[in-house]
């Protein structure tokens, strides 16, 4: 297995930890401190917690092509945390919290699955590469078909 560097160590729990504390937090805000609720458990169960325990295996597991998917699931949680610190004022310290959660889970998927993908040879070629590779292909296929 290809060791993991100090920074990409740090960032791989920089996404764990703000994980795991952004569905404890969206459990304890939605199931406790909310005092009127709207919505049937269920609902809240599937809406604000389903997302997020889909990727935690694979976060917990250290892989960085889950922890880049994690990404779009955590920008709900941010549009949720800035639609409520708009709406809803009496909850506004709860939406903060969120987004400081959220936005540390962000940077820190980013930043390990950027890092942790580079380590493993996981990275995207360059386009120039790409294309170069291409027209070496297609080029080849139109001298020997003449």
């Amino acid at each position: 297995m290809t060791p993991m560097s100090g920074t990409t160590k740090k960032l791989r729990y920089l996404a764990l930890i703000s994980h795991v504390m952004l569905l404890l937090w969206v459990t304890v805000w939605q199931f406790t401190l909310v005092t009127e609720r709207v919505y049937s458990t269920i609902f809240l169960t599937l809406f604000y917690l389903l997302p997020l325990l889909l990727p935690l295996r694979g976060i917990v597991a250290g892989k960085p092509y889950t922890h880049a998917w994690a990404n779009f699931v955590v920008l709900f949680y941010v549009i949720h945390g800035f639609t409520v610190l708009y709406a809803i004022p009496q909850e506004r310290s709860y939406a903060i919290v969120e987004l400081i959660l959220a936005a540390a889970m962000f940077t820190g998927c980013t930043g390990f699955a950027r890092l942790r993908g580079r380590e493993l040879g996981l990275g995207l070629k360059k386009l120039k590469e790409e294309m170069k590779e291409e027209k070496a292909f297609f080029d080849g296929d139109n001298n020997a078909e003449k």
